[in-house]
């Protein structure tokens, strides 16, 4: 695809995931530019440099023409082997976010393409996401299918 590309975020790069991550935050949650967001930055930072350092979380960034314009990552880990993934290794795709600007220019889907294929290559038999109305059309491109019988506790 032409002038896109992604790297994979290391743990020396934490402050601009942690930049990244509260502009997603602020946008998909609606938070207001002026609250106290110092705990929730901790918790994402703490979050970070565990599962950096062990491997439970792959992070990217995606460029347009060389500049950083999106990021996202894919939180690993083990659930009980059933018949629909044997291996019991799960991938959660998270933190999907191209900026504005940018969007439409088929950025997101080579993001989460090669999220999907760090994901094979841990051997996660179930990948997995949330999505906003307006991913869903791309989710269903890639072969997404809705989930049925989920729940949430509220």
């Amino acid at each position: 695809m032409n002038g896109i590309s992604i790297e994979k975020a290391t743990l020396s790069e934490l402050d601009e995931l942690m930049a990244w991550r509260m502009e997603v935050l602020h946008e998909v949650f609606g938070i207001p530019a002026d609250a106290d967001t110092l705990a929730l930055e901790q918790a994402n930072r703490e979050y970070y440099r565990y599962t950096l350092s062990c491997s439970e979380h792959i992070a990217c960034f995606a460029r347009y023409n060389g500049q950083r314009v999106g990021c996202g990552g894919i939180c690993l880990q083990q659930e009980m082997p059933s018949p629909d993934n044997p291996t019991g290794r799960c991938a959660y795709l998270m933190n999907i976010y191209i900026r504005p600007p940018y969007r439409r220019l088929h950025i997101g889907t080579a993001l989460v393409g090669w999220l999907v294929e760090q994901a094979k290559r841990q051997n996660a038999g179930k990948i997995y996401l949330e999505t906003s109305d307006a991913g869903r059309a791309m989710y269903r491109r890639l072969r997404f299918e809705e989930m049925k019988d989920i729940m949430k506790l509220q």
